[in-house]
């Protein structure tokens, strides 16, 4: 990780000197001097958005394919509870005594260790 830090950062300090680079003619930048540009945009573009967002959504889909009764769970809204039921798409939640509520899959944020709502 700490190499490609060093990388993004001495490509950081080559974007402006590219951008900028004029010769003296005033044509703008070579034919090579673009293609380094554009392929810099396009690394920084995979390593700052693309590759972070795949990297969540794999571990959510492993975190929603993992699910099973019994487990203890947080939602996106704040909802921690138990899992009493699990279909396809939905989960069948107990937040409290005989209190049970009907929550999508995709609406699990986090999977809680075991013992963790006795302790709230």
């Amino acid at each position: 990780m700490k190499a490609v830090q060093t990388l993004f950062v001495a490509l950081l300090a080559l974007v402006p000197g590219l951008a900028f680079a004029q010769d003296p003619a005033g044509q703008g930048m070579s034919v090579i001097g673009q293609v380094i540009f554009f392929a810099g945009f396009i690394l920084i573009f995979y390593l700052l958005i693309w590759r972070p967002q795949s990297k969540r959504a794999k571990e959510h889909k492993a975190l929603m394919s993992g699910l099973d009764k019994g487990d203890e769970i947080v939602t996106s809204g704040g909802v921690a509870g138990k899992i009493t039921k699990v279909t396809d798409d939905f989960l069948v939640v107990e937040i409290a005594e005989n209190v049970e509520v009907k929550v999508q899959k995709v609406a699990v944020a986090a999977a809680l260790p075991k013992g963790t709502l006795k302790d709230i």
